[in-house]
């Protein structure tokens, strides 16, 4: 195994030092606080970084002193997690691997475990500090591979930057394990709980994890990638960091950020990534404020990165007039369209969208304000600048050509400081109407996606966002019409209140993952097995409610046992192995004593209760003021 080899060598990343003493007392049962910071105050470079942890601006609360104060805050976990990976900061500055950058390696990671930590903060997915723990420790499997195998591992990094592609199937191929792998390996080492070391391993490709939308681990994974794309913004180049931005910007507002909102973060990751980087002696790169970077992001290269440039029509009937003014217009730097009658420059206006016009208003006739007036007749003629060449200024013509949806005018024959002034007052005009259409379609934009929202709001608070199923508040809605249903008409009423038998085990043994996968596939046997008027919801963590409407006690058993047989086939996967799960079911009929729902439900409870008492996998009876099991029958083959 590649991993064994890597153990073998004796070279894998571990703490040293202070530090590899901190691990080593927080890993003890009988570890205290006191026993910790005895160890902590001998190093003062790591009590200095705990307290700065500690009383970093993304927690509320007194700022704290002693570094005693500094571990109660932050948890031994978090103390023992934080305190090695600053050790491998301090250790691994440079190696012999030739083509790894040590410095920008615990650059990003720094700039990772930053935003990682200031994304918990606000997500609430997981403790800040565990976050940022991880995230400085997210690549770490690279420095591994680097360390380990340092000739190797420098041509694997020397081929990804000439070929491209996918770095991991390049260390596959030449080391038989992928930095990912090996990372997962070390967090295993380090004492990383599985609950966040699993989503480490998968967050540069979240997609392929298998988490549920909407567990925790999906949204701990998708943290970990946002945190890595705000990392790569740091090494990126300034042209690179456009394409940065924009991504940042898509998956800020998945989240629910809007531009302000995500660029006050960055900006806040940054300001600590330069603060942090004095502590640790890790190089930084200068960037600049969010807000700057998308505007640079979302000027369109070639087209308005040089405010002076313009896609410009004119309008001339006079050749030599019109070669005059193209050649001006071109030395400017604008793209130059010439036509010499209305319908050419129609035709040619209607293909190259030009944004500045300039018609000649001497034209024979009135074929240049025929050609203005047919302009402002199409939508995207409307925010066309143009500006009419006349050699006359008499009010009545000018009014007339306002009138015919001028914007301005110059008086022939043209100079060239006259022509570049009254094309850069078009440029004011041009933008504003560009931003003012933006905004209109990010409006629309907006209006759409938040009446998707509220529709999709109002579904989520009545559905359990695992299973599909109803949730508490749901199915608690469906038992009291049930109830008043029963009460008018005198019709019977059932309540089934169902939990998977020794859950806690299989998340333990298998891993968040599969336990959600196995809620899924429960919900789903229940909804297919339930009766068609049945209510079926998930009312928290491995409990389920099932609403009988017109069923008495007999019959509600035989539902019961339907379902608890249907489970009992059940086979989950959970990689080479199969899950199999069983149910236990509290199962109370309303009768005459029955006082309200809350009664029938908590007589559900005490059934329920007496089925895990009496060995699990059975349904148990609340009647009559006594609680029974009914003998349970072997699963069908």
């Amino acid at each position: 195994m590649p991993i064994a080899e890597l153990r073998d060598s004796g070279q894998l990343p571990s703490p040293k030092g202070v530090a590899f003493a901190v691990v080593e007392v927080c890993r003890r049962e009988d570890a205290t606080m006191d026993a910790v910071a005895n160890v902590v105050q001998t190093d003062p470079a790591l009590a200095g970084r705990l307290l700065r942890l500690a009383n970093s601006a993304a927690r509320a609360g007194r700022a704290v002193a002693s570094v005693r104060e500094a571990i109660v805050r932050l948890g031994l976990g978090t103390v023992r997690q934080v305190s090695l990976g600053f050790s491998l900061v301090d250790q691994y500055r440079d190696g012999p691997c030739e083509a790894f950058n040590y410095e920008d390696f615990w650059s990003r990671s720094l700039l990772m475990a930053l935003a990682a930590r200031e994304l918990g903060d606000l997500s609430r997915a997981a403790s800040p500090d565990d976050l940022f723990a991880c995230g400085l420790l997210a690549g770490i499997g690279s420095l591994a591979l680097a360390t380990v195998y340092p000739a190797e591992y420098s041509e694997v990094l020397r081929r990804a930057h000439r070929e491209g592609g996918s770095l991991a199937a390049l260390e596959r191929q030449a080391l038989q394990i992928d930095h990912n792998e090996c990372t997962a390996e070390l967090l295993r080492d380090y004492g990383i709980p599985r609950a966040l070391a699993e989503p480490v391993y998968y967050h540069e490709r979240p997609e392929a994890s298998g988490f549920v939308e909407g567990s925790r681990p999906h949204r701990i994974v998708h943290l970990f990638f946002l945190a890595s794309r705000i990392a790569n913004l740091g090494l990126a180049s300034d042209g690179g960091r456009g394409e940065s931005i924009s991504e940042l910007m898509l998956l800020g507002g998945r989240i629910g950020l809007d531009a302000d909102d995500l660029g006050a973060l960055v900006d806040r990751i940054v300001k600590e990534w330069h603060e942090w980087s004095e502590m640790l002696q890790v190089p930084v790169r200068f960037i600049h404020p969010f807000a700057k970077l998308s505007r640079a992001a979302a000027s369109k290269p070639g087209e308005f990165s040089d405010p002076a440039s313009f896609r410009v029509l004119v309008l001339e009937d006079d050749a030599s007039a019109r070669l005059l003014l193209s050649g001006m217009l071109a030395r400017m730097g604008h793209t130059v369209y010439s036509a010499a009658n209305g319908e050419e420059a129609l035709g040619l206006a209607l293909e190259v969208q030009p944004q500045v016009v300039l018609i000649d208003g001497m034209m024979s006739g009135d074929e240049g304000l025929d050609f203005c007036r047919a302009l402002r007749a199409t939508d995207w003629g409307k925010s066309i600048f143009l500006i009419l060449l006349t050699g006359v200024e008499t009010d009545g013509r000018l009014a007339e050509a306002f009138e015919s949806g001028v914007d301005d005018y110059l008086i022939k024959p043209v100079s060239v400081y006259a022509l570049r002034a009254r094309v850069r007052a078009a440029s004011h005009h041009v933008r504003l109407m560009e931003a003012w259409e933006q905004d209109r379609a990010q409006l629309k934009q907006f209006a759409a996606e938040l009446a998707i929202t509220n529709r999709k709001l109002e579904l989520a608070a009545l559905t359990d966002v695992l299973t599909g199923l109803p949730n508490r508040r749901a199915g608690m809605d469906a038992l009291r019409q049930a109830w008043s249903a029963s009460e008018r008409g005198g019709l019977p009423l059932t309540v089934l209140l169902v939990d998977v038998d020794q859950f806690k085990g299989i998340n333990d043994h298998h891993g968040h993952a599969v336990g959600d996968r196995v809620l899924v596939e429960l919900a789903t046997a229940l909804r297919a097995s339930a009766r068609t008027d049945d209510h079926v919801c998930r009312i928290g963590g491995e409990e389920f409610l099932v609403v009988c409407r017109n069923a008495d006690a007999r019959s509600a058993l035989v539902a019961a046992e339907r379902l608890r047989l249907a489970v009992r086939s059940l086979e989950i996967e959970a990689g080479e192995a199969r899950v199999r799960v069983t149910i236990s079911v509290g199962l109370a009929a309303k009768e005459d004593g029955t006082d309200d729902v809350d009664t029938l439900t908590a007589l559900a409870d005490k059934a329920l209760y007496a089925a895990k008492n009496a060995g699990r996998d059975r349904i148990c009876i609340a009647a009559g003021g006594e609680v029974r099991c009914a003998q349970p029958k072997a699963a069908s083959a």
